[in-house]
């Protein structure tokens, strides 16, 4: 399969090399990076490559922070109570795991939110906080 960046020697304006995040970019303390492909423009969260075609010219970008809950679960294991674990899908298009601030059961798709903290510090996922009403009347 040919690969019309095989013969390039420079790299894409804003891209570290072959899917590395730019070190510049990445040590940002209040935001989440991302990378998006120059090729398709599809946005993914530390890939290598890009999911849809393969391409390896990615940029990194920043996130404003605001997303989706797209799927929350409740988990006992490990940890002396329970806690939530959620995907989230962020308004530039990718998709990250992290734990949303609140009681688990609190917790339900199609729910704003926003990064908290770029980190968690036990975990190392990212935290993020309801946009809305944090809790709702029981249906």
């Amino acid at each position: 399969m040919y690969h019309h960046s095989a013969s390039a020697t420079i790299p894409a304006a804003g891209s570290a090399g072959a899917g590395l995040l730019d070190p510049a970019v990445a040590d940002s303390k209040d935001a989440i990076v991302f990378q998006r492909c120059t090729w398709c423009g599809t946005a993914m969260y530390h890939r290598l490559l890009c999911p849809v075609c393969q391409g390896s010219e990615l940029r990194t970008e920043r996130s404003e922070g605001a997303g989706t809950v797209r799927h929350s679960t409740v988990v006992h294991r490990n940890t002396p109570a329970a806690r939530n674990v959620s995907l989230i899908e962020m308004a530039e298009g990718f998709v990250v795991r992290g734990r949303v601030m609140g009681p688990p059961v609190g917790i339900h798709s199609g729910d704003r939110v926003r990064l908290s903290t770029t980190k968690d510090p036990v975990r190392g996922e990212p935290v993020f906080q309801l946009i809305d009403e944090p809790y709702r009347a029981w249906t």
